[in-house]
Order: structure tokens, then C-alpha cells, then sequence
């Protein structure tokens, strides 16, 4: 087991390496070496492996032999099977957790989401504002079903589709935006029934402009 110090520089550079995959800069399919990334990371080679394990654990990595771990290359069929398990799990939760959550922790996301619109574009630093509210919005939510092992299947599948994002759909910017503003003010009127109508909106219009884009 990893102590604390350890933990730390391995969710470090779970974290970097994260970001990496979502925003682009490792590739589908790329092979990920565990002593190229200690080098660019700066770090030892033991938190960067903690790290891979990690990754591979949720299904971002994939093992090759003697190869190496390689960037998933998620399928479209990957991508709509984890979301169909999303809109079984996550309107549900939405509803558990209206009620649960503080007003401190509702408004900042809900003044990030303001900003955003405010001055919202195609531009990569938009996109990247975006996914990272997303990230903390759903992780919020799943943290107060207040039951570890549902939240972290619901982190994991988010991690699968998050590499389906914004990258792709920027025209989805303001939508995004407006649809997790609708699910904030169902979880800070405490309506759980409006929580899980608006996840399972803002849900259903994701996989809505997936096939649109698609069949476009």
C-alpha cells in the first residue's frame, strides 16, 4: 500500500497524464512508456507507473505485451455503451443528491458557468473551462450519493466518454453551460425530481449530437 507521500506524486501524475489523453496531447492508439512520461512529467518512474496502473484500471490504457500501454482508441459503440449506463445512473443520483449539497458548493460552479457565457467561443481555453466544471459538477454530485462504489463507476465511465468531448462538439459550448446551469438550480432548490429530469436532458442531448454528427 502507498503511503502518503507516494499517493500524492501518483495522483500527480494521474492527474497530468489525464490531462494528456483529454485535451489531445497523448494520441488514440500512441504507446504511453513509463520512462519517457517520468522524463516529461519530471518525476521518478514509481508515481508515473502508480499512475499508468491507475489508468489502465479505468479502461483510458490499454496493455500491449511487452510493448508498453497504449491510448485507448475508443470505439463509437465504446463511447454509446458507457453513455447508456451514464443516463441509468446519473439522473438517479442527481436525484439523491438534491437536498445534499450546500449552497457554497452549488454557487462558484454556478458563477464559473456564468463567466464562461459571458465570453464563451470555439477557443480551446473555453472548452477546457467547460470540461473542467463538467468534471467537478458530475464528480460533485456522484461524491453526495454518498456511496463510494457508485461514484467511482461513475467516474470511470466519464473518463471513457470524456474523450468524446467538447474537442469534438464544440458547437455544444453554451449548451453545456445552460444545461448543467438547469441541473445547479434543481440541486440547490433541493427538487430532486428537476435534478434527474435535467441530467437526464442534458444527457440525452449529448448522445442526441453524437448520432447527429454522425449521420451528418
Amino acid at each position: 500500500m502507498l503511503n502518503a507521500p507516494d499517493k500524492r506524486r501518483a495522483l500527480q501524475a494521474y492527474e497530468q497524464i489525464l490531462d494528456m489523453i483529454l485535451g489531445g496531447r497523448a494520441h488514440p492508439g500512441e504507446l504511453i512508456t513509463e520512462r519517457r512520461l517520468a522524463e516529461a512529467l519530471e518525476m521518478s518512474r514509481t508515481p508515473v507507473r502508480d499512475a499508468l496502473l491507475m489508468l489502465e484500471a479505468e479502461g483510458l490504457l490499454i496493455r500491449q505485451g511487452s510493448r508498453g500501454l497504449q491510448v485507448k482508441q475508443m470505439r463509437i459503440e465504446d463511447y454509446m455503451d458507457a453513455l447508456q449506463i451514464r443516463l441509468l445512473l446519473e439522473p438517479a443520483v442527481a436525484r439523491l443528491a438534491a437536498g445534499r449539497l450546500a449552497a457554497e458548493d452549488i454557487a462558484p460552479l454556478r458563477a464559473r458557468l456564468a463567466e464562461i457565457l459571458a465570453g464563451a467561443g470555439p477557443h480551446p481555453a473555453d472548452r477546457a473551462q467547460v470540461r473542467d466544471v463538467d468534471e467537478d459538477l458530475h464528480g460533485l454530485i456522484a461524491d453526495a450519493a454518498r456511496n463510494p462504489q457508485l461514484s467511482q463507476i461513475i467516474r470511470t465511465l466519464r473518463r471513457q466518454t470524456q474523450m468524446f468531448d467538447l474537442r469534438s462538439m464544440p458547437e455544444r459550448l453554451r449548451d453545456s453551460c445552460n444545461e448543467h446551469l438547469a441541473i445547479l438550480d434543481a440541486l440547490a432548490a433541493g427538487d430532486g425530481e428537476a435534478a434527474e429530469r435535467a441530467m437526464t436532458a442534458h444527457l440525452g442531448r449529448v448522445r442526441d449530437s453524437i448520432i447527429q454528427r454522425l449521420a451528418g
